[in-house]
């Protein structure tokens, strides 16, 4: 009668005396959770429990140990900090990945050797290209930090999967046809009540634009402006790499406008001359500096001088220490062409984001889109919309912060162990930080000599146009805190090497 039974067919296994033949009694006093943490991690590691298997539910599991069920789900919630599980709602908890080595300082032998991973020759040894993040991407690495990547392991399958279900059982067979090539209804109205909300963005859904992306945003945008006659638009130094090859891509010059400790520097983008510039206002990357209220006042004021603002409102839902600041767009509407998208929100395969335009800029930008690719996707669309409806954005974006507060400390701990002299910017909100290093160094040598041990990092002087202090570009959201303090351990062996 106490025995347990057997594992069903679909890969559950059902707790009973036998799971794993754990046995509480070899736990240490107050260590519980840990203990079973590690249980769990070495039957991932050794294949007793196989990547795609749902654990016992925790109150199953806390009853057949005799434990309290917050042991369990301390233990759980440990092993999705490391990406290994992840909660599927009714589904339960459904392991994702084998271990990674647990957190903690690692042997000098630990950070992966020098030259153990053959970087692309052309990576880090020219200026980069076009066609550099590409190469970057696919170049074989066993930690991630370049900037911008979210955690995939974190997309909410079920409630995804919850919604699609909510929008196939309602639709109507028209809704399979061709759609408005400014986006569904459905997903306007929405996305004007999340920017209402979170942005403080007063817009009627008619102004809405869904884009497949900011990149496709921006594209539009300067398509809509070179045809008026606007060949110019300044950008943030250092600033994105990526957008200025786009606006480049577009045939629009970008000179560079200075970023100091409060934002751009307004003075000198009106020294310029420049008609429009593109901004990251609420978190400029790649320094993490928020526009402040004076600097804003004066850009508003250029602005009503004739002047246009691009505003990526780039990592703005992802802030810790600070309190939120309110989007250009929501001052100015008539002079600021505004863009975000669910990239670093939920996934980038979505490509879906959104565009707010001035109205004599709309139909221009809507016959744009028009004839790039007839507009989005729209079950897609109906999907996002019923997540942001319901609520379940919402709390997803509540579930990241906490996560992504966690990595951002390990990184920062990390830093301050193997890169001593660095300087960590931006860590007040977004996904990355910006450290600056001391000394004679080449962040372009310094970052091919981590690919070379296997840790992906961006050279911060990829993202200047104009001379900048050494540095790197370090993402921490999509990796967990065992492999930050991996990799950074690495960038410190390679930095001491260099030296």
């Amino acid at each position: 009668m106490g025995r347990a039974k057997d594992d069903r067919p679909d890969g559950t296994i059902t707790a009973g005396s036998d799971f794993l033949h754990l046995d509480i009694g070899e736990a240490p006093a107050g260590g519980r959770s840990d203990w079973l943490a590690a249980r769990l991690r070495d039957a991932v590691a050794d294949g007793r429990i196989p990547v795609g298997t749902r654990l016992p539910a925790s109150r199953v599991l806390a009853d057949e140990l005799g434990v309290s069920r917050g042991v369990v789900t301390e233990a759980y919630r440990r092993l999705a900090e490391d990406g290994q599980v992840a909660g599927r709602g009714r589904a339960g908890t459904v392991v994702l990945a084998a271990p990674t080595p647990p957190p903690g300082p690692p042997p000098p032998a630990a950070a992966p050797p020098a030259d153990r991973f053959a970087a692309p020759p052309d990576v880090f040894a020219a200026p980069p290209g076009a066609e550099v993040f590409d190469e970057l991407r696919t170049a074989p690495a066993e930690v991630d930090l370049t900037p911008g990547r979210p955690d995939l392991t974190a997309f909410p399958r079920a409630a995804w999967l919850r919604a699609e279900r909510a929008v196939l059982h309602r639709l109507t067979p028209d809704a399979f046809g061709y759609g408005d090539p400014e986006g569904t209804p459905a997903l306007r109205r929405a996305v004007a009540t999340w920017l209402g909300r979170r942005r403080g963005i007063r817009v009627d859904p008619a102004e809405v634009v869904v884009v497949a992306g900011v990149s496709q945003a921006l594209g539009l945008l300067a398509q809509v402006l070179h045809a008026d006659g606007v060949h110019t638009v300044a950008v943030e130094d250092p600033s994105s790499l990526g957008v200025r090859q786009l606006l480049r891509h577009w045939r629009l010059d970008t000179p560079p406008v200075a970023v100091d400790a409060h934002g751009v520097r307004v003075d000198d983008l009106a020294a310029g001359g420049a008609p429009a510039v593109a901004l990251t206002p609420a978190h400029q990357f790649p320094t993490g500096v928020v526009l402040d209220g004076d600097r804003r006042r004066r850009l508003v004021d250029w602005a009503r001088r004739g002047g246009l603002v691009i505003e990526d409102d780039y990592d703005a839902e992802h802030r810790y220490d600070r309190p939120p600041v309110p989007a250009l767009r929501a001052l100015l509407p008539d002079r600021v062409c505004y863009t975000g998208s669910v990239s670093k929100l939920l996934a980038p395969a979505l490509r879906t984001g959104w565009l707010l335009v001035p109205p004599r800029l709309h139909d221009a930008v809507v016959e744009a889109k028009r004839m790039a690719d007839l507009g989005n996707a729209a079950l897609p669309q109906l999907v996002l919309a019923e997540l942001m409806d319901s609520g379940a954005l919402e709390r997803h974006l509540r579930l990241l912060r906490r996560r992504h507060v966690r990595r951002r400390d390990a990184m920062i701990r990390a830093v301050r162990a193997h890169l001593p002299g660095a300087v960590v910017h931006g860590a007040a909100a977004g996904l990355h930080l910006m450290v600056t290093l001391a000394g004679d160094v080449s962040d372009v040598a310094l970052a091919g000599a981590a690919l070379r041990r296997g840790v992906k990092v961006q050279p911060l002087s990829w993202h200047g146009q104009r001379p900048q202090p050494p540095g790197l570009v370090l993402g921490y959201a999509a990796n967990p805190t065992g492999d930050i303090e991996r990799g950074v351990a690495a960038l410190g062996a390679a930095l001491r090497e260099s030296r």
